[in-house]
């Protein structure tokens, strides 16, 4: 009589881990795709327009589900630009820009900032004009303009401190103004002008704010 063997029983350890990593699976997949629909609906619509039932309805979701995981379409664009801010590449593109501090030539870093910018500003300034295009008529809309404008300007300022603390800027620049510098190269508002308006090349429009960075911000060479 032949032996039968049966399969190993799965430990209940192993079983809540697989069950874990499936929920994770599971619940980035729900992310992306409501994020994904947000941002596709409120380009295609604008901000008013698009209701939380239509993002559901494009998502394959409940709209008690986007109101619990995002609170509103408020929280819709945070999401929408943090995805942005991220990056195309596998290391979070703040991590890259952060890395480029190490370089001892500041040129190179502004440089490094300027390609990061091709990536990241497509992704991200659309929404940004579309919040900024509503905030003269809509309360929220000027709430979340004011507050996406303080967090950049939160990010510009730690670069300019990096660039102050590691001897990179031109003499008479403070950090303050080094950030608002910073703050200004990378506005909504200017690429609307060069790209969306003036119909530049990423690859231009990149060069150009690292230029103003170079010319702005530090010493020339000698």
């Amino acid at each position: 009589m032949r032996r039968t063997t049966l399969p190993k029983a799965t430990s209940p350890r192993h079983r809540r881990r697989y069950d874990a990593t499936r929920r994770r699976a599971r619940a980035l997949q729900t992310h992306e795709s409501i994020v994904g629909a947000a941002e596709r609906l409120f380009v295609r619509d604008g901000f008013q327009s698009t209701t939380i039932q239509a993002v559901a309805a494009a998502a394959g979701v409940s709209q008690e589900t986007i109101y619990k995981r995002f609170g509103g379409k408020a929280g819709l664009v945070r999401a929408i630009r943090e995805r942005g801010l991220a990056g195309e590449g596998p290391l979070h593109a703040e991590r890259r820009s952060n890395a480029l501090q190490k370089e001892r030539d500041p040129r190179r870093i502004i440089q490094g900032w300027g390609q990061l910018t091709m990536e990241v500003a497509p992704r991200v300034m659309p929404i940004l004009q579309l919040v900024a295009a509503g905030a003269g008529t809509d309360p929220e809309m000027a709430r979340l303009r004011q507050e996406l404008d303080r967090a950049r300007l939160t990010r510009m300022r730690r670069n300019a401190r990096r660039l102050a603390a590691a001897g990179h800027l031109r003499d008479g620049i403070r950090a303050t103004e080094a950030a608002d510098v910073l703050w200004a190269c990378s506005s909504p508002e200017l690429y609307e002008l060069l790209v969306d308006r003036r119909g530049w090349p990423l690859a231009r429009y990149a060069r150009f704010i690292a230029d103003v960075m170079v010319a702005g911000l530090l010493a020339k060479r000698t």
